[in-house]
């Protein structure tokens, strides 16, 4: 059983009389698999630039994105939380997306590292903002995604800095890769 408690405009689900916690699960799902799909994206774009002038920084973003996937991946197996039933998808889907826009170009590939990065800042922001409203909320698993976050906001800044808005079509390819973002997270929400 899962007890509901109204905070603000936000619902904050407590452990039940089971343990289960529903809300926490779907947090660390999420996250694993968008950690899992921005670790591939990142191996695509090294695949295709890593010899090139942005590759020494796509490899520190790279580098990031691997502590930040082994960090859910040990929250999965300590939390005994199922993983995404589309886990298979994340990694060729996120592969695909990184080499696919390296392939356009480098600006192409920061553009869809800002895209990413965009949805993923705001994403965390939401799951920071309710984390705040549970008095009973993981101190550490709050902090964890606060670093993360901050990280994913420098990944942003990075792109900016490296030419993302000058690359072909900035406007609409941002605007694909965001809309494919946040659908990606509602999916693996629940599959």
């Amino acid at each position: 059983m899962v007890v509901q408690k109204m905070t603000s405009s936000r619902i904050i689900f407590q452990r039940g009389l089971h343990g289960a916690n529903k809300k926490l699960d779907s947090l660390i799902r999420v996250n694993h698999a968008g950690e899992l799909g921005a670790d591939r994206i990142y191996a695509g774009q090294m695949a295709v630039l890593g010899n090139s002038s942005v590759g020494p920084k796509i490899k520190h973003m790279w580098e990031q994105e691997k502590v930040h996937r082994n960090k859910f991946e040990q929250l999965i197996t300590q939390n005994r939380v199922r993983p995404s039933l589309l886990f298979p998808l994340w990694h060729c889907a996120g592969y695909v997306l990184g080499a696919g826009t390296a392939l356009m170009g480098p600006k192409a590939a920061m553009a869809c590292t800002v895209a990413v990065e965009t949805v993923i800042v705001e994403h965390y922001n939401d799951q920071l903002r309710d984390l705040m409203d549970d008095p009973e909320a993981d101190k550490e698993l709050l902090e964890t995604i606060k670093k993360f976050r901050d990280e994913e906001q420098e990944h942003h800044d990075c792109g900016i800095d490296h030419g993302a808005e000058q690359a072909p079509f900035y406007d609409a390819l941002t605007k694909v890769i965001k809309t494919g973002c946040k659908v990606a997270i509602e999916v693996a929400k629940r599959v």
